[in-house]
């Protein structure tokens, strides 16, 4: 949802021109997100007189620059703006700070005075970037108000800076100096909900602090003398106070800081972040004591490439990731599958754990639940463990039961997805063992899970996920096939699907040719309103991961049904004009398939059948439908190579149609509210 991104140059003089652009290209990166305004703040130049109670701080006043819309509006409307106020963009700072925020609308509409940085008011005293929820800003707003605040947004986070203020005048009233550590703390203290915050302020020039609870925020830290780049250190604190030029980032997510540093360093929760002086402190906020703790952090090296967070030579970030799957497999396998045996590091302390569960638990959203409903059934049959599927956000609102005995697997690509974390927290609370799937590194799920699995599936920037769910469909099938791995009776079962997997990418190599056709398909449909997908067995999953992806980005209405459920409702849908896709590849389900088919054929429905190879004349002897014909793989991965088809067409739909193929209306990548 929300992007923040933040950049701080120590002793390495930058342009103004250069830190605009810098700011720009980081929101540019945190596109994918989701967003309906953007904005950022940077310095004036110092005033040339001294501090007078019209100019009550000492540092340089805030320029903030807020635009609805995309990120191009702001870039032009900002060198307007400085244009018309005659800012000198060749004026150079060898210290410099500076917060960007994309928003993705909750409270209020998109517009520029709901638009991130928040201010506290006439002379942005204290300017804030956020993303998250402020759920008690109600009650914060109404005692503000008493205290002589007027707000100007419709938004929670005005209460931020507002508060920020409110606590700076009553400690240079009460105590005289007070830090800006010491403001934000008191901050929090007020603070309910969800959040990952940057605060600035002219009062505290060239410092910058954040904090968060719940919401993901990373620092990354760039030594220009580039002795240290691509090492780990012991602790951020001993990199960052030795004087030496460096570069400080702040993000919501790596992919806006790897084009600048591979070391980087993931807060934690009730952690502030505090830059001064091109040091970083690092403390530990807790309520119930007045002093924070000080923290020492090791940073990490982030393994990405530039390359992942670019287009090369396709035309859009969705087109690219579905083309590459075949590596995005390879690497979720890689390492994992040795000499006819899994090997998961992150899940095996917790094998034999896991094997005397009462039931395995599967919890997602989206598309990370189709995964986890196509895993489910060999997850059973290869553990012999009950197998139950909750969507996370309505596990919470039954507070249905969790168990001690349970083993409950989260699944997310970006590890952040707000109702999977807190239906983690109820686990947790419950004292089920909890096993994360997750495509993110150092994410709050990877790190507050007891074990896991990480995809490995590299960036994802398009907001309708593709590698992620195949990857997550192989993750879960050797997390299968690992707990399953001491059961004799399953053993020529489990080679199988071995071997299956290590051919698999060359399998969706193939079916990936299916392009053009996908593309005239594609064609035949764009005029048509609704889309049925019928599926069974293993592509239960995969009729409702296709219908998905038709929702989500062509943004034309469709289903995913359980095919044995025809004859309880859709059925009274079918007609000639009703384009319905069935999916009928070689398993238990496929002579049920058949009997389908011949249903709706019977009813003269419009029908588009996926079969394997060789079988087009098996599923529909009179040549009166489409078939898609796939390459044929074990049944329990056929759900890996049977969504490639899918996701072609309902890329190309877009295209066809006209939408934003990466940027789908109203949806964010990364859901981080409720």
């Amino acid at each position: 949802m929300c992007g923040i991104f933040a950049y701080l140059n120590y002793n390495a003089p930058r342009e103004r021109r250069y830190i605009l652009e810098v700011l720009f290209n980081g929101l540019r990166r945190l596109e994918y997100r989701g967003y309906d305004s953007s904005g950022i703040a940077l310095d004036a130049d110092l005033p040339a007189s001294p501090p007078s109670a019209s100019s009550p701080y000492a540092g340089a006043p805030p320029l903030v620059f807020r635009q609805e819309g995309k990120i191009e509006n702001l870039v032009r409307s900002v060198y307007s703006e400085v244009d018309e106020k005659d800012v000198n963009l060749d004026a150079a700072f060898s210290v410099h700070a500076g917060i960007a925020h994309t928003r993705w609308a909750t409270h209020g509409v998109p517009a520029p005075r709901n638009s991130h940085p928040q201010s506290s008011g006439a002379g942005d005293e204290f300017l804030v970037v956020h993303n998250g929820i402020i759920t008690n800003y109600e009650v914060l707003k109404e005692s503000l108000t008493r205290h002589g605040f007027t707000f100007e947004s419709d938004t929670d986070t005005e209460v931020i800076p507002k508060l920020a203020k409110f606590v700076f005048d009553q400690s240079h009233d009460e105590e005289g100096d007070v830090t800006f550590s010491q403001v934000v703390m008191e901050v929090m203290r007020q603070l309910e909900g969800a959040y990952a915050l940057i605060f600035k302020s002219p009062h505290y020039p060239n410092e910058l602090i954040a904090c968060k609870r719940g919401s993901t925020l990373i620092l990354g830290v760039n030594e220009l003398s580039g002795q240290h780049n691509g090492k780990p250190f012991p602790d951020v604190k001993a990199l960052t106070t030795n004087g030496k030029p460096k570069e400080l980032f702040f993000s919501s997510d790596l992919c806006a800081i790897v084009e600048h540093t591979k070391n980087y360093l993931a807060l934690e929760d009730n952690e502030i972040v505090h830059i001064k002086d091109g040091s970083v402190s690092i403390l530990k906020f807790d309520h119930h004591k007045e002093k924070p703790a000080s923290v020492q952090r090791a940073l990490s090296v982030l393994e990405m490439e530039v390359e992942q967070i670019k287009k090369g030579s396709y035309d859009h970030f969705m087109q690219k990731e579905i083309h590459e799957q075949p590596h995005s497999l390879t690497t979720t396998m890689r390492g994992r599958l040795k000499d006819g045996e899994v090997l998961l590091g992150g899940l095996k302390e917790h094998l034999k754990t896991i094997r005397r569960s009462r039931r395995v638990v599967f919890i997602g959203c989206g598309t990370s639940y189709n995964a986890a409903l196509a895993a489910r059934t060999f997850v059973e049959e290869l553990t012999g463990i009950p197998v139950t599927m909750e969507v996370a956000s309505d596990l919470l609102d039954r507070q249905g039961p969790i168990y001690r005995e349970d083993t409950a697997v989260f699944v997310s690509q970006s590890g952040e997805t707000a109702d999977t974390l807190l239906a983690l927290d109820y686990a947790l609370e419950n004292g089920a063992l909890c096993v994360g799937i997750t495509n993110t590194v150092g994410s709050t799920l990877s790190r507050r899970t007891h074990c896991g699995v990480h995809i490995n599936a590299g960036c994802e920037i398009g907001v309708a996920s593709t590698k992620a769910y195949t990857s997550q469909i192989v993750a879960m099938a050797m997390m299968a096939l690992a707990i399953g791995s001491d059961q004799i009776s399953t053993q020529a079962r489990r080679e199988a699907i071995i071997s299956g997997l290590s051919s698999l990418p060359s399998n969706v190599r193939e079916v990936l040719k299916l392009d053009v056709e996908m593309k005239e398909l594609a064609s035949s449909l764009i005029d048509s309103e609704s889309l049925l997908v019928f599926g069974r067995g293993y592509n239960y999953a995969t009729a409702l991961e296709g219908a998905l992806k038709v929702k989500e980005v062509a943004l034309m209405h469709s289903e995913g049904m359980l095919a044995g459920e025809m004859k309880h409702g859709p059925l009274a849908l079918v007609d000639e004009n009703l384009p319905i896709i069935v999916i009928a590849t070689r398993d238990a389900c496929f002579s049920k398939q058949q009997s389908v088919i011949q249903q709706l054929l019977s009813r003269k429905g419009r029908l588009i059948v996926m079969c394997s190879k060789g079988d087009a004349s098996a599923v529909c002897p009179s040549g009166s439908c489409r078939v898609i014909e796939v390459p044929g793989v074990a049944d329990c991965l056929q759900p890996v190579v049977n969504i490639i088809p899918l996701q072609l067409l309902a890329y190309h739909l877009t295209v066809l149609r006209g939408f934003d193929v990466d940027q789908p209306r109203n949806l964010a990548k990364s859901v981080t509210t409720q």
